[in-house]
């Protein structure tokens, strides 16, 4: 395959099958819905979405009707920054769902600041967004699962957690905190044989974050990939359907890296 050459769609093997999934951020063209779209094309039994944008999450709903008819899909609003909305979200998915069997957090805010012009608000609103909304929606859904003593979160954290980036600060400190709450967390829920792990992608190519990037910084990043490109979505996503599925079951607390940078 040359540089810069899209593979083919990878099509579903039933990794999730008799599943159900509880996705956040869920609407639009990211990450979120890639992994929405995956899970119902691995045959999950029922799918609840969430996200901030009423008009996007119900197309975003109404997509995943589409590609499977056959299975149940729900969706609700959530500021992952609220505390009474995560606990709603969850509540309604556990009953709509009839159990939360896998929790994919995927509510993250980046954006590009240097230090010096960094107000503590942009700080705390990318660490809310970022990372306490990871904690608040993984605290919530533990506490559906350890009763069943089943059930696999999977997290979204970033190479900057690793990696050092200009005018990144924030989104990397918020990714790496991700990171450690994986790892800590998962020790946590393996006493209850509940698996949490973590995807690290580079950089995955989608409109929101041509939105928030310059393109030009955009086009430099993809560019260091070893493939000369960025990753599609579905590529990001298709690891997370792995860490979700049994083909992860003795992985616990790993941070997978999605990305092609070179060694």
């Amino acid at each position: 395959m040359s540089d810069a050459t899209v593979p083919p769609y990878v099509q579903g093997h039933n990794l999730l099958a008799g599943r159900s999934v509880l996705i956040t951020a869920a609407a639009g063209a990211g990450i979120g819905f890639a992994a929405a779209k995956k899970a119902v094309e691995e045959g999950c039994r029922a799918i609840m979405i969430s996200d901030i944008h009423e008009q996007r999450l119900a197309e975003a709903a109404d997509r995943l009707r589409a590609t499977a008819p056959d299975t149940p899909v729900f969706s609700r609003l959530c500021d992952v920054t609220m505390e009474d909305q995560v606990q709603a979200l969850v509540g309604e998915a556990d009953e709509r769902l009839e159990a939360i069997d896998v929790l994919i957090n995927n509510a993250g805010l980046g954006g590009l600041k240097p230090v010096t012009e960094m107000t503590d608000a942009d700080w705390n609103r990318v660490i809310d967004i970022t990372l306490t909304g990871t904690m608040r929606m993984t605290r919530a859904t533990l506490k559906t699962m350890i009763p069943r003593r089943r059930g696999a979160i999977v997290n979204n954290a970033s190479v900057l957690g690793w990696r050092a980036q200009k005018g990144q600060s924030h989104y990397a400190a918020a990714k790496a905190g991700v990171m450690a709450f994986t790892r800590c967390s998962a020790l946590e829920a393996a006493e209850h044989g509940i698996r949490i792990n973590a995807v690290s992608p580079s950089i995955a190519m989608h409109d929101f974050l041509k939105k928030a990037s310059p393109q030009d910084e955009l086009d430099r990043l993809a560019e260091r990939e070893a493939f000369g490109r960025a990753a599609e979505v579905w590529e990001v996503a298709n690891v997370m359907m792995f860490l979700a599925s049994d083909y992860a079951g003795y992985m616990v607390g790993e941070i997978v890296s999605v990305s092609s940078q070179r060694a």
